[in-house]
């Protein structure tokens, strides 16, 4: 069974302008996480599925299996759920570990903790998810839907409810291709620290991100 991570990296992003080529500290988003997971020993390879030419020649420059994604693929108007069947579909190995550029921060140790848990738990769950744990006031519909306002706890003591960070996700090929998503009905979330979590949606996002990166090369974090 081969286990390679896989790197999606569209064209064409609208909030924060070719975020995965654009300058953050130094370099750009993309190659930090291919190098990353370049040097993470329990894959058996690393693929890049992208539709931008730029982005494949840095893949191969980097030493990483590429797929040229079509680009009816690489729009924004195209479900989620569709994007995810066509990679599983063209995907080169057995086991994917789906990793997000967009979330510089998360660790070596996070990634191997993620394929760890996908081995020992896999006759259990189909897939295996990062998430974070959120403590925050929370409302749907004008209603607070994890506490009593008549009875306001500390932040602190809210429930421990969990949000999907998409940082790194574990599942099989076949499954991936099968529920056309990595987060399955029978996944099993873990969670990883908060500064791990952040995920680059937003201009004001990839700044944070790029100080606390900056802060995490030099060992300040």
């Amino acid at each position: 069974m081969k286990v390679k991570a896989l790197v999606a990296a569209r064209s064409g992003s609208e909030r924060v302008k070719n975020k995965n080529m654009r300058n953050f500290y130094g370099r750009t988003i993309l190659e930090y996480k291919l190098e990353q997971l370049k040097r993470i020993d329990v894959f058996d390879g690393v693929v890049l599925n992208s539709d931008d030419d730029e982005m494949l020649e840095l893949g191969k420059k980097l030493g990483c299996e590429t797929v040229k994604r079509d680009g009816a693929f690489a729009s924004s108007s195209v479900s989620m759920n569709d994007v995810y069947a066509n990679m599983a579909e063209n995907f080169p190995g057995d086991i994917v570990v789906y990793c997000n550029a967009t979330s510089p921060l998360i660790s070596d140790q996070s990634i191997i903790h993620a394929v760890e848990l996908y081995h020992a738990h896999k006759h259990e769950v189909t897939s295996v998810n990062s998430a974070n744990v959120v403590k925050q006031f929370m409302w749907l519909d004008g209603k607070a839907i994890n506490y009593h306002p008549a009875a306001q706890p500390r932040s602190q003591d809210l429930p421990d409810i969990c949000a999907l960070n998409f940082a790194v996700g574990v599942i099989a090929r076949e499954a991936m291709i099968v529920e056309r998503t990595i987060v399955s009905p029978r996944c099993k979330l873990f969670t990883i620290p908060e500064v791990e979590a952040i995920d680059i949606d937003t201009m004001l996002d990839f700044e944070v991100a790029e100080y606390l990166f900056s802060k995490k090369i030099k060992g300040e974090i």
